[in-house]
């Protein structure tokens, strides 16, 4: 149940693992893991070279709970509803005596940094902590919770809004933004006038060659610091960027698949199809609908 996080380890009290309420993620591209679970008697917790952000929220009141993220450490008793935020490579441990309930969203770092990079706050970092609280972000994880038991009966799309959701309310309120460049990434003006240039061309073939000229990088360079800072290469960003305007398209109604395809830069009706299940969980018809 839990192979997307290979790197947690979780026990409740008696040692053995604790009763798995929900777990997994919809079909489809949107890096958001989630995983509710119930601890018998007390909660040992801990993670290492991690992956993934993960967000823990508490769904019971302990009477005590011992967490670390790093070398800060925070000895507490939370309120249903607090959080604490663990960005990816940092270590943290928590230990609570008693029952407890807890919901863990796992976020893939390149989601982030796309979405970042999306709303113009390029490298934006996740801020680690201990205890803090978001109403709309418990609320959010609650609903992923839900239709993760209920094996996503409200359908892919619906999970995949919400992901972004919580992604966007991360984002939003939880990261450090960076106004300058930070060393080895794009800068945003850079960023700009690449999207640009796609945007522009996103009927035609665009070869990473001219994207580095825009950038004025070598290609090697390019590629490694844009992967970098936007979270995908460069040739899976132009896909993002075709895909986004083929679902505009697709919502609008007034053009059929195959033009769309042939406008967006796709091989064709099939291509971009394949890339619509893959990225949103549905058939584009489905999508439409």
């Amino acid at each position: 149940m839990l192979g997307e996080i290979p790197e947690l380890s979780m026990a409740q009290e008696d040692g053995r693992p604790p009763t798995i309420l929900s777990a997994g993620s919809a079909p489809g591209e949107s890096g958001v893991f989630v995983y509710s679970a119930y601890f018998k008697d007390g909660l040992h917790i801990s993670a290492t070279r991690r992956r993934l952000h993960h967000i823990c929220f508490h769904i019971t009141d302990p009477p005590r709970l011992d967490c670390r993220i790093a070398d800060k450490t925070l000895c507490h008793e939370p309120s249903k509803g607090t959080m604490g935020i663990c960005p990816a490579e940092s270590d943290y441990a928590a230990d609570a005596d008693g029952d407890f309930e807890a919901i863990l969203v796992a976020i893939d770092p390149n989601q982030l940094a796309l979405a970042a990079a999306e709303d113009s706050a390029l490298n934006a970092q996740l801020i680690d902590r201990l205890s803090t609280s978001d109403r709309a972000l418990f609320d959010l994880a609650r609903s992923l919770a839900s239709e993760s038991t209920h094996a996503y009966a409200s359908g892919p799309l619906f999970w995949n809004e919400m992901a972004s959701a919580f992604i966007d309310g991360l984002l939003a309120r939880h990261t450090t933004r960076f106004e300058g460049r930070v060393r080895g990434t794009l800068g945003k003006d850079v960023f700009r006038r690449l999207r640009d240039y796609i945007e522009a061309h996103l009927d035609r073939p665009i070869e990473v060659a001219a994207l580095a000229r825009v950038a004025g990088r070598s290609r090697f360079h390019f590629t490694r610091i844009f992967t970098q800072s936007v979270g995908m290469s460069p040739h899976r960003y132009i896909v993002h960027l075709r895909l986004q305007r083929a679902i505009e398209l697709m919502l609008d109604g007034q053009s059929g698949l195959a033009e769309i395809a042939a406008s967006t830069g796709f091989a064709d009706q099939s291509h971009l199809s394949r890339w619509t299940r893959r990225v949103h969980g549905v058939s584009p018809s489905q999508l439409a609908s």
